[in-house]
């Protein structure tokens, strides 16, 4: 927006609020004190007093003194709006229930300070693009970045008191449209000068094609006439967001209005050196012109740059390319069952999901095994099925866990190194990842970064190469940059914006669907992401309660009210609290010698429209935010939002548009029905949920009779091996393995591209992964009835016939039958199956899997399910055991579970007890010792010490003996 010249109605404004203080803040004692004098008693009352007669005089003296009250409470707004306004310092203070009267104060304080300064002396903080929070280091002026768009690129000057501010931006938009001058003929050459940066304005070709084209997406073609023609500074356009002031850019024949759109003979306009250098460059409009050099660089203007964000010329493929790939190529071969594209292509949200999801599901597995949760309902997880089944395998085939786990490594290790050289975090308004490397986009220059960071295209970027990124260690810092959030992406390219280090506002507009889109998408990534430590997120006006993704992390309100309350508080104690450690911004607080604060984002999410007196509340909060770490992002249907300092406008194709920033993204989405999909995943697995009974029945039961021989039997449960097949032969023999492994751990059938996600992270394309289906098909061969042991249900996911079995499939189905089957009346059939299933337990899952292999597991409960299955299994033998006071067996089942289940604390008191019924206080001794050898500097636990007590009150001194 331009900054206006002061106009005479500013002046006569500012008199009148000149006149109307002097008449309050003067005139009104003095009439008071001339005409009324003192309404007060000049003694003490006493009980005579209240007992003579009301006359209108008392009445007189009553109002008078409300009157003074009232003067008094105007003066204490003026004096708090004129001391903010003067000093400069934070958003001015609230005088108690002086709502309208500071309002009027502050509005005359603005209009009659308007005409002495700019606006931007009087309300600090609103717009500080480009301010470092150092105090030594002194804001600096940007030009358009090197970067994707140009992110942020406009540095902004401090902003005006909040009213005034609010109040000049009607003027500017206004202003800004006030464009006079000659035209020319159509078909014309025309040229058009860069123009220097007036105020928070920056020229930019969308803004110059907006106003002379008509549309700001013809930015494109200003960028191809003049793509690598020489500049009157000797420098050449090279990106469609790279321009300079002074330069002369030619512009399509049919270019209309402004007075800066000049013929290069006919420019009586401008002085003669500017006509010289527009008819210096005209001579060069042929290089432009020409076949080679225009379609060369086609490709580039397309993004406006997008791909050339300090890349080396060598590409390496980036984190999420191959997911990427794998999407595109897979969506077609298998449209019949395809899974939601909105998470397929969103790597970091659907690693964020996918992760917290697994921590939810063992929590609720822990909790059910250790009865922490009323009722035991299984080991087994329940089994997502239609939009919840889909959006499971969406986030399995679109995460990129190693992504996020390089780019928080990155982050941290960033922070531990200037925390080495006691050097402040800079403030850091945008990463990009592109092409497998990382792009931090500073407010200004920081100097130079700490190796192995490099600076980018200029000092207001750091780059990290992917290749140095990966040998980061995990670092006890707490996480810088907690704040990123991915919005989308432009071309190779993925943009992360820092909500908590913005100077404002940032709006967003469109339609309420599509807006929802974006905001869930925000929320999720922000509740579950794998870069930062702990935050608050407040939504407000969402459709879909986002809470059971992170309940400590997310809390809704109804409404903007209540939200305008709790900010109120929130802001008021974040300055206490700076102040009093002695910080200039969460930044100094949250690394280095006091990084123990741990100053957490807090982050709000308004998906509803304000109202207008609301949208003032909301921008005078958000003045001071990006100081104390509270980040808004706030919805829109107009677009024009008081105090917004990014402007961002979603359309129905899915575009994320910021003119003023130069911004085209393909927006992260997460519409409502994967909204509701990935709630009830959540959901489904809370430990809390209530159930209408015990589920333990697992999903696939063997048949554990004589007769339920396996055709392929496959070992998991210790090293891999395949009964029933040959071994195939070649370097496939692996990947079949793994592949078969797999489908054995989900009965329930796998989509065919999360296998292929499974065995090539990196991605594959649709016939290398249907050649290896074949293979896998051939290789198991079919039943005797001629039906293929591998085949499709009718969603069109890959299952196995009930031929091929594995021994994890045996021992459910074994501790199964013997606790809520047969095994249930009859005593000898229980320890029979029991004991059976024990047998089947020789070490952890996959124990011998080749280095570099089933990464997928990561993504799996079983290797939190098989140890309990196990443990469960060992105490279920033990109990049947003692009931016949067989002490030695007991001890025997439950050392052989605690060879799989080591860390299981039920094992351990069961051993301590049977040990006990033995009646040898030297082995109960020595187990005792074992113990707390095992627990190392933690100590025994309590439950395990107050067990010990009472079997062995003298286990202290009895250890302290043997040494």
């Amino acid at each position: 927006m331009r900054i206006r010249r002061r106009s005479f109605g500013d002046f006569v404004k500012a008199f009148f609020a000149f006149v109307a203080l002097a008449v309050l803040l003067v005139g009104v004692p003095g009439a008071l004190a001339t005409q009324i004098g003192w309404p007060l008693p000049n003694g003490v009352p006493s009980f005579d007093w209240l007992q003579q007669e009301i006359t209108v005089q008392t009445f007189l003296n009553i109002l008078t003194v409300v009157v003074w009250l009232a003067w008094a409470q105007f003066t204490a707004c003026v004096l708090v709006e004129m001391k903010a306004a003067l000093s400069g310092v934070g958003v001015p203070g609230r005088v108690p229930g002086a709502g309208p009267s500071q309002l009027l104060a502050r509005q005359l304080v603005a209009a009659l300070l308007l005409v002495g300064a700019t606006a931007a002396s009087f309300a600090p903080g609103l717009s500080q693009l480009g301010q470092t929070y150092d105090a030594n280091q002194k804001p600096t002026v940007a030009s358009a970045q090197q970067t994707p768009g140009g992110l942020f690129a406009q540095q902004q000057e401090q902003a005006a008191d909040t009213a005034s501010a609010l109040a000049e931006q009607a003027s500017h938009a206004a202003s800004h449209a006030e464009a006079g001058g000659s035209t020319a003929k159509q078909g014309d050459t025309k040229y058009y000068r860069i123009q220097p940066p007036e105020g928070r304005h920056h020229d930019s070709l969308w803004e110059i094609a907006d106003r002379h084209l008509g549309d700001g997406r013809r930015y494109k073609e200003i960028f191809e006439l003049n793509k690598d023609r020489v500049q009157p500074d000797g420098s050449k356009l090279s990106e469609a967001s790279l321009i300079r002031p002074g330069w002369i850019m030619e512009m399509p024949g049919d270019a209309r209005g402004g007075d800066l759109v000049e013929m290069p003979d006919e420019a009586p306009n401008v002085s003669p050196d500017v006509q010289q250098q527009i008819s210096d460059y005209a001579q060069s409009g042929d290089h432009a012109q020409g076949g080679g050099g225009a379609q060369g660089g086609s490709d580039q203007a397309q993004g406006g740059g997008a791909t050339q964000v300090s890349v080396p010329e060598q590409q390496r493929p980036a984190p999420d390319t191959g997911h990427q790939q794998a999407t595109a190529v897979d969506a077609e071969s298998d449209s019949a069952f395809g899974l939601p594209e909105a998470l397929l292509t969103a790597p970091l949200l659907a690693a964020g999901l996918l992760g917290a999801l697994g921590r939810r599901r063992r929590q609720a597995l822990w909790q059910s095994a250790f009865g922490a949760v009323g009722g035991r309902r299984g080991m087994e997880p329940p089994t997502p099925s239609g939009d919840a089944q889909d959006v499971q395998d969406a986030l399995l085939v679109g995460a990129d866990p190693e992504g996020v786990r390089l780019l928080d490594r990155s982050l941290r290790g960033l922070a531990a190194s200037l925390a080495e050289e006691s050097r402040a975090l800079p403030v850091v308004y945008a990463a990009w990842l592109s092409n497998g490397d990382l792009h931090l986009q500073l407010a200004q220059p920081a100097g130079k970064p700490p190796a192995p960071w490099q600076q980018g295209q200029d000092q207001t970027f750091w780059m990290l190469a992917r290749t140095d990124a990966e040998r980061y260690e995990d670092t006890d810092t707490a996480a810088p940059y907690p704040g990123l959030v991915s919005l989308g992406t432009m071309d190779d390219s993925r943009l992360l914006l820092n909500l908590e280090a913005v100077p404002g506002i940032v709006s967003l507009s469109g339609r309420e669907a599509d807006r929802a889109a974006v905001f869930a998408s925000v929320a999720a990534e922000l509740a579950t992401n794998g870069w930062s430590d702990r935050m608050t997120i407040t939504l407000v006006g969402f459709g879909e309660d986002l809470t059971p993704l992170a309940p400590n992390r997310i809390r809704h309100l109804e409404d903007i009210e209540a939200l305008v309350e709790t900010m109120e508080a929130e802001t008021r104690q974040r300055r206490g609290a700076l102040g009093a450690a002695g910080h200039d911004s969460v930044l100094t607080g949250r690394t280095g010698p006091a990084q123990h604060t741990r100053w957490a984002p807090h982050l709000v999410l308004l998906a509803a429209q304000p109202s207008a007196e609301d949208a003032v509340k909301l921008a005078e909060l958000a003045a001071d935010a990006g100081r104390l770490g509270i980040g808004y992002l706030v919805g829109t249907e107009t677009g024009d939002l008081p105090g917004a300092a990014w402007e961002m406008e979603i359309t129905g194709q899915g575009k994320l548009l910021a003119p003023l920033l130069g911004l085209e993204l393909d927006a992260q989405l997460l519409p409502a029905a994967q909204q509701r999909a990935v709630v009830e995943l959540f959901t489904d697995a809370d430990p809390e949920r209530e159930t209408n009974g015990p589920v333990t029945t697992p999903p696939f039961l063997v048949d554990i009779s004589e007769h339920g021989r396996p055709a392929v039997y496959a070992r998991l449960v210790g090293p891999y091996e395949i009964i029933g097949l040959d071994t195939p032969d070649g370097e496939r023999s692996a990947l079949l393995h793994e592949a078969l492994a797999l489908l054995l751990l989900h009965r329930e059938g796998v989509h065919p591209r999360v296998l292929a996600s499974a065995l090539w992270p990196r991605g594959v394309t649709d016939d290398v992964r249907e050649a290896l289906l074949d293979r896998l098909r051939v290789w198991l061969g079919a039943d005797p009835d001629g039906t293929a042991r591998l085949g499709r249900d009718q969603t069109g996911r890959l299952t196995l016939a009930k031929s091929v079995v594995s021994d994890l499939d045996v021992l459910r189905s074994l501790y199964h039958e013997a606790t809520q089957g047969k095994g249930v009346d009859s005593r000898a059939v229980r320890g029979r199956l029991l004991t059976d299933a024990l047998v089947l337990v020789r070490g952890p899952l996959l124990a011998d899997r080749p280095e570099g292999r089933y990464r997928w597991l990561t993504h799996e409960i079983v290797d939190a399910q098989l140890p309990l299955l196990v443990a469960d299994t060992g105490l279920a033998l033990c109990e049947f055991h003692m009931e016949k006071n067989r002490a030695e067996k007991a001890i025997e089942a439950l050392n052989a579970a605690l060879r799989t289940a080591p860390a299981d604390e039920r094992l351990w008191h069961e051993l301590l007890r049977a040990t006990h019924a033995t009646g040898d206080t030297s082995q109960l001794t020595a187990l005792a010792t074992d113990l707390i050898g095992r627990s190392g500097a933690r100590g025994l636990p309590p439950r395990t010490e107050a067990l010990l007590d009472e079997l062995l009150p003298t286990w202290r001194d009895a250890i302290a003996a043997v040494g």
